[in-house]
């Protein structure tokens, strides 16, 4: 059988290292950094959220969503959950949130590795290409003086997000090199820089809100959970599982906006009500402490400052138009999104490969013998262990494929 070599020692590439060896496959893995698995590390802020029982389609964001669905449906969490088991990872699952029971990301990078090993998995690291051709024979990698003969490749090598980990986006470039289109790249998972409210009065503050994000009157995303306000704008979950649609309107010139509901569990109308019985009641209290017990402090001295009410004036002496206006705040703060926090703060990357340019095996429609697979690809998931499960899926398709592709060819005699 020929040599499968897989390029990039990341989560994707590990697997796909794993699965071609499993199916009889000579394999190298050549890492560019100095270690493989090096961004598993610090997913799950070092706990390694590796998939979650509560997985869909919907979870996840592609161009082409009719041929992502069958790519997932080919490796559940539950598989995601007995593969390692069966490496020795006990999974903890919470709310369908899925970790090593030792909470360590170190547990399933060491893991991978460990399994790799044992199947011969031939590995370097410091080996970073810089050049893949096709050759009468299959392809030439080159890495520095380096040089490699492979029969077929799985090109892993990340996108561009967290780059300290290794992810420069060398890889789109070797795969564009072969003939692959790109959808544009962006930051997604990020932290979005945004003005039109004194930021750096609230920075520390957290509070559970609802963001919508919209652009030309348009929602384009919206996500609620526990709002992060800081000296540059937003951040927190709700506004990762936003900001690639940020990300993207920015790119194509546009000016998004974000309205933030910092009480999204009650109608203007009840909190309106609510707010006016409370003036009747205590009528001569510190306008200051209208939201005490609502909102934290520095928010909501912010909010009534922005409507105009002084925090000196009693309850009593809030007229109603300040009063809609702090509602109105309140309930629907608009800011403008400014930009992002880039790539080296980015979690994942939206935009890459196109689907349409690869087939079910993920074995590219443009140059045979070459597998994609990982956030090289045009699919990035929301917050939750998704994007993980998307290396898993895709690593093991695509190691798979390549193993079937190296395999001798019958020949039939008539």
């Amino acid at each position: 059988m020929g040599r499968v070599l897989v390029i990039g020692g990341g989560a994707a590439g590990l697997m796909a290292a794993i699965a071609a060896a499993e199916k009889g496959a000579s394999v190298a893995l050549w890492e560019g950094g100095g270690e493989p698995g090096k961004k598993i590390l610090a997913t799950g802020n070092g706990k390694c959220n590796f998939t979650n029982l509560r997985l869909s389609p919907q979870q996840f964001r592609t161009q082409c969503p009719a041929l992502l669905e069958p790519l997932l449906a080919t490796f559940s969490p539950e598989d995601a959950v007995s593969f390692f088991r069966e490496l020795g990872v006990a999974p903890s699952a919470r709310n369908g949130y899925v970790y090593p029971r030792s909470e360590q990301a170190a547990s399933i990078r060491d893991a991978l590795v460990w399994r790799a090993k044992e199947l011969a998995v031939q590995m370097e690291c410091g080996r970073k290409v810089e050049s893949l051709h096709r050759t009468e024979k299959g392809f030439l990698a080159q890495a520095g003086t380096c040089r490699m003969q492979a029969e077929a490749v799985v090109l892993a090598a990340g996108g561009k997000a967290a780059p300290a980990t290794g992810s420069d986006g060398s890889g789109y470039r070797l795969a564009q090199s072969l003939g692959h289109s790109l959808v544009p790249v962006t930051p997604a998972l990020v932290q979005l820089t945004a003005k039109g409210f004194p930021f750096r009065k609230v920075a520390g503050v957290r509070t559970q809100a609802r963001i919508r994000l919209l652009a030309k009157g348009c929602v384009l995303s919206e996500d609620t959970g526990e709002l992060q306000l800081t000296d540059y704008g937003i951040s927190g979950i709700p506004v990762f599982q936003v900001s690639r649609f940020a990300s993207q309107a920015l790119e194509a010139g546009g000016h998004p906006e974000a309205q933030l509901d910092f009480f999204p569990e009650e109608e203007a109308e009840m909190l309106r009500d609510a707010w006016r019985q409370r003036q009747q009641s205590h009528p001569a209290w510190r306008s200051g402490d209208f939201l005490n017990g609502l909102l934290p402090r520095k928010l909501a001295e912010a909010l009534l400052s922005q409507a105009g009410i002084s925090l000196e004036d009693t309850w009593g002496q809030i007229p109603e138009k300040k009063l809609e206006r702090l509602l109105a705040l309140c309930k629907q703060l608009t800011v403008e999104i400014t930009g992002t926090k880039g790539f080296g703060s980015a979690q994942a990357c939206a935009g890459g490969i196109p689907l349409t340019e690869v087939d079910a095996s993920l074995e590219s429609h443009l140059a045979p013998g070459l597998f994609l697979a990982g956030e090289l690809l045009d699919v990035d998931g929301i917050c939750g262990g998704y994007n993980l499960h998307w290396a898993w899926t895709s690593g093991r398709l695509a190691g798979q494929g390549a193993a079937r592709y190296v395999r001798p060819k019958k020949i039939i005699i008539t």
